[in-house]
C-alpha cells in the first residue's frame, strides 16, 4: 500500500515541559510567558480550560490567574530545546523518514500496513513517549502534508480521538474538511485567506474544490500545489536536513529602558556573540552586519535607527563581528532616548567551506585556521559549562537590561546543580 504522512506534535509543549519535570504541576493550571515575562505563550488544557487567552500580557491577568491558583512558569529555553531533541530522537525509531518541522512538530512518512490501519502504530508511539518524557501528543495521518497537518488538528481538538486521527480512513473526508476554516489551512496566509473569504470560499472543502484557473491567477503554483495536496496529492518532499540560511537575527526586547551608550553597546555586543555561535553551527560566515534599536512603540517620541557595515571578508569570528559591529553603535545611539529593543542582523551568508577571499584583505590559510580552533575552544567550553563560562568583555558582567525571568524553572536536563536529590534510608 502506498506510504502515508503523518505529523506529530507535542501539546502545549512549554507547558508540558514544566509539568514533566515537576509532577507538582500535573492536573493543574499551568501558563509560560513570554521574553521578560510578558505575555502567555503556552498554556496547559486545564488553562485554556479556564478561558486563559493566547498573547494575553502577563501584567493585566496576573490577578485573575492567582485568583484560579494558575502557575506561571517563565520561558525555559533551554529545557524546551533540549526536551525537543529527545522528543525527535524518540520519533526516529518508529517511523522510515523524519522531517523536524519545528521545536514541536515533525512530519514523518511511514508504509501503510495491507489492513491499513496504524492505530496500534500510534497508540504505541503515544505510550512511549509519555512514559519516556512525560509529553503528550497528537497524530495527524493522511496522504499530504497539509492533510495531515489538518488532521492533527482534528485528533487534537476532539478528544474522542484520543489523540490520533487518519484522514486516510476515512470513507468521506469532506464533512471534515468542511470543519477547517480557510484561516486554519496550512500554508494559506492573511492575504489568501480575505481573497477566499470575498469569493464565498470559507472553508478547507470549498478551496479544495474551487476552479484551479481562479486560483493560479491569485496563488501561483503555490495555490495549485496547495489545492493539490488538499485532493490528497503529496506535493511536498521530507525535508530531512535543513536548508541553508540567508540571514541570521538575534534581537531582544530588554527588562528595563537603556539610557546611556554604554550599555547599549554592551547589548550589541551580547547579540553579535550570540549570532556568531548560530553562524559556526550553521557552517556558515557573513558578509554584511546591521545593527539596529528602537525604543518603545507605545511611548510618545518613538525612535528606530539601523546601521549597516560590510566585511572584506565575509567571517563568523566573534572578534571581527564585534570589530565591525561596536562603532555602529555611535551611529544609532541618541542621548535622552529610552531604548527598548536592539538586535543584530547577519546577511550575505556564505558557506564557510567556500569562503570568498579580497585580493586587498589577505588572510592567510594558517591564521584562519588558528582563528577558527580559538573560536570552537570557547564554543566547546560554553557548551561543557553553560553559556558565558568564557564570556566577551564588551558584553559587561551581569547587566541589568538583561531578559527578566522572574519565574524560571530548574534547568532540570542542562544543570548538574539543578538536578533533585533523593535520600534513601
Amino acid at each position: 500500500m502506498a506510504d502515508v504522512l503523518a505529523l506529530i506534535d507535542a501539546n502545549n509543549f512549554y507547558a508540558s515541559c514544566e509539568q514533566a519535570f515537576d509532577p507538582a504541576l500535573i492536573g493543574r493550571p499551568v501558563v509560560v510567558l513570554s521574553n521578560n515575562d510578558g505575555c502567555v505563550v503556552s498554556r496547559s488544557s486545564e488553562a485554556r480550560q479556564l478561558g486563559i487567552g493566547m498573547g494575553k500580557p502577563y501584567f493585566q491577568i496576573a490577578a485573575q490567574l492567582a485568583q484560579h491558583g494558575v502557575v506561571v512558569r517563565s520561558s525555559n529555553y533551554a529545557l524546551y530545546g533540549d526536551m525537543s531533541q529527545r522528543l525527535m530522537s524518540s520519533l526516529e525509531p518508529f517511523v522510515a523518514e523524519l522531517e523536524v518541522y519545528s521545536i514541536d512538530e515533525a512530519f514523518a512518512r511511514l508504509p501503510r500496513p495491507r489492513h491499513g490501519d496504524l492505530s496500534a502504530w500510534a497508540a504505541e508511539l503515544r505510550s512511549r513517549i509519555r512514559h519516556n518524557l512525560g509529553l503528550p501528543i497528537a497524530i495527524g495521518l493522511a496522504s499530504s502534508k497539509v492533510l495531515a497537518k489538518l488532521a492533527n488538528r482534528i485528533a487534537k481538538g476532539d478528544r474522542r480521538h484520543a489523540g490520533v486521527f487518519d484522514l486516510g480512513r476515512e470513507a468521506n473526508p469532506d464533512p471534515w474538511l468542511e470543519l477547517t476554516p480557510v484561516e486554519e489551512i496550512w500554508g494559506v496566509g492573511r492575504q489568501l485567506s480575505r481573497w477566499c473569504r470575498l469569493r464565498g470560499i470559507a472553508n478547507a472543502r470549498q478551496l479544495r474544490d474551487m476552479a484551479s484557473g481562479e486560483l493560479r491567477a491569485k496563488a501561483g503554483v503555490v495555490g495549485l500545489r496547495l489545492q493539490l495536496e488538499l485532493q490528497g496529492v503529496s506535493c511536498l518532499p521530507l525535508e530531512q536536513g535543513p536548508s541553508a540560511k540567508r540571514e541570521t537575527c538575534v534581537s531582544r526586547s530588554f527588562s528595563r529602558t537603556i539610557l546611556s551608550e554604554e550599555e547599549l553597546r554592551q547589548a550589541v555586543a551580547t547579540y553579535v556573540v550570540r549570532a556568531a555561535e548560530k553562524l559556526r553551527r550553521q557552517q556558515q560566515c557573513s558578509g554584511r552586519l546591521t545593527i539596529f534599536a528602537r525604543t518603545s512603540p507605545f511611548s510618545a517620541g518613538f525612535y528606530s535607527q539601523a546601521a549597516s557595515t560590510a566585511l572584506a571578508v565575509a567571517s563568523n569570528d566573534t572578534a571581527v563581528l564585534l570589530q565591525a559591529a561596536l562603532p555602529l553603535v555611535a551611529v544609532i545611539y541618541q542621548p535622552h532616548k529610552r531604548f527598548a529593543k536592539a538586535g543584530v542582523l547577519l546577511q550575505e551568508l556564505q558557506s564557510q567551506e567556500q569562503l570568498q577571499h579580497h585580493l586587498l584583505a589577505p588572510l592567510p590559510e594558517q591564521e584562519q585556521q588558528r582563528r577558527a580552533a580559538l573560536m570552537q575552544s570557547i564554543d566547546g567550553l560554553n557548551r561543557r559549562y553553560g553559556r558565558g563560562a568564557v564570556q566577551w568583555a564588551a558584553c559587561g558582567l551581569s547587566p541589568g537590561w538583561m531578559m527578566r525571568r522572574e519565574q524560571l524553572s530548574r534547568a532540570a536536563t542542562t544543570r548538574l546543580s539543578d538536578l533533585p536529590t533523593a535520600w534513601a534510608r
